[in-house]
């Protein structure tokens, strides 16, 4: 089962300088991500927001990579499927996976780091999301990581993202850490920091 995917090229249409993969959280959709994606003022970019395999059980426009109980929570097949998904990014796109950035939001934070760790990805980006155990560190190296967080969130909670820092930081990874004065949202400031982290890394990828 193939993913429903929105595309938004860059705004002059030449070919991208990059892909942003953005992964929206738990009861989330790709339609709300996708529009904030003029925000980020990275108009050579291609962006990719896909839709989540599953409904989310509660919400009608909701979707989810997996449901939180421990049986049939569905994990493993959204990683698989969008593993597959990503490797197959640059026979569609001629864009390859060093110059395309994972992005996700909450739950699509958590599935950023647990696919992103194990692909040769420019970088990884994560707001207000967390990290699922590691059972096997890689031993080809991991992109870098930006994680940003809000002191005030009550739906992930900030020692969530400090754990995760310190797990990373643990395994040999390239980290960048941020909090701002917020909830479980994404604010206009978060959205700098995000584009400084995604023109860095893919353009030293171009010179590398």
């Amino acid at each position: 089962m193939s993913l429903s995917v929105i595309s938004v090229p860059p705004s002059q249409g030449q070919q991208p300088a990059g892909l942003i993969v953005v992964l929206h959280g738990f009861g989330g959709n790709a339609q709300e991500l996708a529009s904030l994606t003029p925000l980020l003022n990275l108009p050579s970019y291609q962006f990719l927001v896909p839709d989540a395999p599953s409904t989310h059980p509660q919400m009608s426009s909701g979707r989810a990579w997996y449901y939180f109980q421990e049986q049939q929570n569905g994990l493993e097949q959204s990683k698989t499927q969008l593993t597959d998904w990503l490797k197959s990014l640059e026979s569609t796109t001629g864009v390859p996976l060093s110059r395309t950035i994972l992005m996700g939001f909450s739950q699509g934070g958590a599935m950023t780091l647990d696919v992103g760790l194990n692909l040769p990805l420019a970088g990884l980006v994560v707001l207000s999301g967390y990290l699922h155990p590691i059972s096997q560190p890689s031993k080809q190296g991991y992109p870098p990581v930006l994680i940003v967080h809000g002191t005030k969130d009550t739906v992930v909670p900030l020692s969530a993202a400090q754990k995760a820092r310190d797990a990373l930081t643990a395994l040999g990874v390239s980290v960048q850490y941020h909090e701002f004065n917020m909830g479980h949202v994404i604010l206009p400031e978060v959205l700098g920091v995000v584009r400084n982290f995604v023109t860095a890394n893919t353009q030293s990828s171009l010179v590398s």
